[in-house]
C-alpha cells in the first residue's frame, strides 16, 4: 500500500516537471505569439460553436463571425473607438455603498493582470489561475 503511494507521488512529480518543461520551452519557442501583427481583442461564445471576434489587424479593427463552417467578417470598427472602450474598461467601478464598513472607507481594487506570452489564455497562465483564484475567494469568503 505504501509503495503504491510512493509511486503515485513520484508519478505525478514527474508530470508536473515535463508540463513545467513544455511551458519552458514554449515559451522559449515563441509557440502561440505569432508575428504580432494580429491581435485578438475581445473574443465572446454565442453558442456552442459561433463566437464573435474583436480583431487588430495592424491599424485595422474587424468583428468577425465565426461557426466551425465559416468565417465572417461582421464589421469594420474605428480603431479610436475600440481603445476608449478598452480604456473605460479597465477603470474601476465605483464600490457599492455596502463596502462604506471598510477601515478607512477604501476597499482595495481588483487589479487585473494580463499576460500576452506565448501561454496567454492556456492552462500555464499564471495571471489567468491569479484571477481564478482571487474571484472564487471573493465569491466563497463570508462578508459582514
Amino acid at each position: 500500500m505504501t509503495w503504491m503511494i510512493i509511486r503515485l507521488i513520484l508519478s505525478l512529480g514527474f508530470i508536473a516537471v515535463v508540463l513545467l518543461y513544455a511551458a519552458r520551452l514554449a515559451k522559449k519557442k515563441g509557440l502561440g505569439q505569432g508575428n504580432g501583427l494580429i491581435e485578438v481583442i475581445s473574443r465572446q461564445r454565442l453558442g456552442r460553436s459561433s463566437t464573435v471576434n474583436v480583431v487588430r489587424i495592424a491599424d485595422v479593427v474587424l468583428v468577425i463571425g465565426a461557426t466551425e463552417e465559416q468565417v465572417t467578417l461582421l464589421a469594420e470598427v474605428d480603431s479610436e473607438a475600440v481603445d476608449s472602450a478598452l480604456a473605460e474598461r479597465r477603470v474601476p467601478a465605483p464600490r457599492p455603498a455596502a463596502d462604506a464598513a471598510v477601515p478607512g472607507g477604501v476597499a482595495p481594487a481588483l487589479v487585473v493582470r494580463s499576460s500576452s506570452g506565448a501561454l496567454a489564455g492556456s492552462v500555464f497562465d499564471r495571471a489567468g489561475w491569479g484571477t481564478f483564484v482571487h474571484q472564487l475567494r471573493e465569491r466563497t469568503v463570508r462578508k459582514p
